[in-house]
């Protein structure tokens, strides 16, 4: 069974729904309460776009328990074309193919497996284009 925490995660899990501040305009994923910007408490729900850009990476050799059947994986912070910066999974790519600056769009992947018995989560990946 998904825990409360899954189910709070569904619109920016599934939807790709970020918080966009009504008095700045800067966009949180997943969405905040107050804006880091101007202190704001109003937000509007958007959808973001699915592509971006890689700013930094890294390969993950020992990952924590859930993760362990996918080791070794790549994990990037993606600025997305919206403006907010995610971190994200890696999926789909060759060694040495990850770069700094490079084109990345936003898939739907399964993300771990809860135990033996337990539930499959899902989630975003991040997949070079």
């Amino acid at each position: 069974m998904p825990t409360a925490r899954t189910w709070r995660e569904y619109p920016q899990r599934y939807r790709y729904e970020a918080g966009v501040c009504k008095k700045c305009g800067k966009w949180f994923f997943p969405p905040r309460l107050v804006c880091n910007k101007c202190g704001h408490r109003e937000f509007e729900t958007k959808a973001m776009k699915r592509t971006g850009t890689i700013l930094t990476h890294t390969v993950i050799h020992v990952p924590p328990k859930p993760f362990a059947d996918q080791a070794p994986f790549a994990v990037a912070v993606v600025e997305m074309d919206d403006g907010p910066r995610i971190t994200t999974q890696v999926a789909d790519y060759q060694d040495g193919q990850l770069k700094i600056g490079q084109a990345v769009k936003l898939e739907f992947r399964r993300s771990f497996a809860d135990g033996n018995a337990g539930p499959i989560n899902y989630g975003y990946k991040a997949v070079p284009i």
